[in-house]
Formats: structure tokens, C-alpha cells, sequence
């Protein structure tokens, strides 16, 4: 899928659903997004990032914990609902946009990757990772986020996602939780400290 017919593809589903994937009504979203917000390894971060960030249901947890908030959908409708649901908060702003063809110009120290890797091919998720990379600040935190199951409109499995993290982020593997449904997992860009050998925690 091209990256035009891509923002046509999720342009269609937003503007034919006000929620298009249940995350207002369903449990399992609900359960997903306390999930990921409980991996999370501070109470408050300087700036978050959320590129996909669709309607904004997640966004609107991760914005209680950042002083700053940025969220990034291709979707113009998708953009059009997360600001109805937040544009009344001064540090919250959400912009239409692409990965990889726009860049974060920004530094982040939490950058959240959820359920979009995907629908990147091989090459756009490539340039992709390499530039948040970049963009997460040196002891930053990264977390992903995928389903496990077939999807019919994307590249991978989410499992195929996750593989791609471990083998291109150049960053500290923190934390995993796996359950048959999908996969969180946390990043740092700061090594984790060495324990002495003989001694324990």
C-alpha cells in the first residue's frame, strides 16, 4: 500500500466512524492503554510523542503524565476529534501528519508506538524507527504496542513489529508483556546500570 493510498485508507475509516476501532467502548482497549500507561516507568515526563495518535484515547491518559504532549495522525479527521477531545489543554497539540515522510523536529523523552508499525513497509519503517530514534532524548523511554493477529491491511504481524524494534533501535530492552492478543514492550535510551558480579539487588 502506498503511502497516499495509506492516508486515503485510514481517512476513509475515521471519517466513516467517529471511534473506528472501539477504543472509547471496548474493554480490551481500555485494559490495552491501562497496560501501557502502568509499563511506563515515570509518574510525569518533560514530552510526550504519539505519532497515530488517532481520536485521541490514549493520548488523553499519556497528556495527565507530560508537561508537553504531541500527537500525529494522517487521518484529518482522526486530528479533528483527538483536538475536540483535548484542545482545551494548553500543553496538548495534535498535527496531521506522516511517518516517515515528516520528521519529529522535536526531542521527546517518551515516545509511544502504538499499533502503526504495521502499516509501514519495510522501507518507511526503516526510516521510521531511525528517526525517533533521533528524537527520543538520551535517557528517554520508548514503548510499542501491537495486536498479535493477522491483519489484512497491513505489512507484518504485530510480533514481526516488535522483532524489527529489538533489531534497529539502538536503545535498552526495559520490559515485555506478551499475551495472546498483543505485545507491549518498554525501551530506554538509557542503559540499564550493571549489577557487580557475585552481588544481587
Amino acid at each position: 500500500m502506498s503511502e497516499a493510498s495509506l492516508m486515503a485508507h485510514f481517512e476513509r475509516l475515521h471519517a466513516g466512524s467517529p471511534d473506528p476501532w472501539g477504543c472509547d467502548t471496548r474493554w480490551y482497549e481500555a485494559r490495552k492503554r491501562a497496560l501501557t500507561l502502568a509499563m511506563l516507568r515515570r509518574e510525569r515526563y518533560l514530552h510526550g510523542f504519539e505519532p497515530g495518535c488517532s481520536v485521541g484515547a490514549l493520548s488523553a491518559a499519556l497528556a495527565r503524565r507530560c508537561d508537553s504532549f504531541t500527537g500525529w495522525d494522517a487521518s484529518a479527521s482522526a486530528v479533528a476529534r483527538a483536538r475536540k477531545r483535548l484542545g482545551h489543554l494548553d500543553h496538548v497539540r495534535f498535527e496531521r501528519r506522516e511517518l516517515p515522510t515528516a520528521l519529529p523536529l522535536a526531542t521527546f523523552d517518551l515516545i509511544v508506538f502504538s499499533e502503526i508499525g504495521y502499516y509501514l513497509d519495510e522501507t518507511a519503517l526503516g526510516a521510521t524507527l531511525q528517526s525517533l530514534q533521533r528524537a527520543l532524548a538520551p535517557a528517554g523511554d520508548f514503548i510499542a504496542c501491537h495486536w498479535r493477529h493477522p491483519l489484512a491491511d497491513g505489512y507484518r504481524s504485530g510480533d514481526a513489529v516488535h522483532e524489527c524494534l529489538h533489531e534497529q533501535l539502538g536503545l535498552t530492552a526495559i520490559s515485555s508483556l506478551v499475551e495472546p492478543d498483543f505485545r507491549i514492550e518498554l525501551w530506554s535510551g538509557e542503559a540499564s546500570e550493571a549489577v557487580p558480579t557475585g552481588e544481587s539487588r
